[in-house]
């Protein structure tokens, strides 16, 4: 069983609703266990270190992320396009 298409349009639309960064602390502490935003946190961190270069060593150090993780960000950030498109801009 796959995620329901409908679901996961509700959730892009509920995302888009948020405005602010209070907003989104809000929707999200409600939404998420603390370690699931951890987690999220901590990706964004290293797609981040991975674009200004940093090693899988340093960010591994930096952020405490597994390598399988890291791989994943790595993989996303090299041939994905949504870190690209949001975090380009904080280069």
């Amino acid at each position: 069983m796959g995620i329901n298409e409908i679901h996961l349009k509700d959730f892009y639309s509920a995302i888009l609703k948020l405005k602010t960064e209070e907003d989104c602390k809000i929707f999200f502490n409600d939404l998420c266990t603390y370690k699931e935003l951890e987690n999220m946190a901590q990706r964004i961190a290293s797609a981040k270190l991975l674009m200004e270069g940093k090693t899988y060593e340093e960010i591994i150090k930096e952020t405490d992320i597994s390598s399988a993780t890291l791989s994943r960000v790595s993989k996303c950030v090299k041939y994905g396009e949504g870190y690209n498109k949001i975090l380009k801009d904080e280069r």
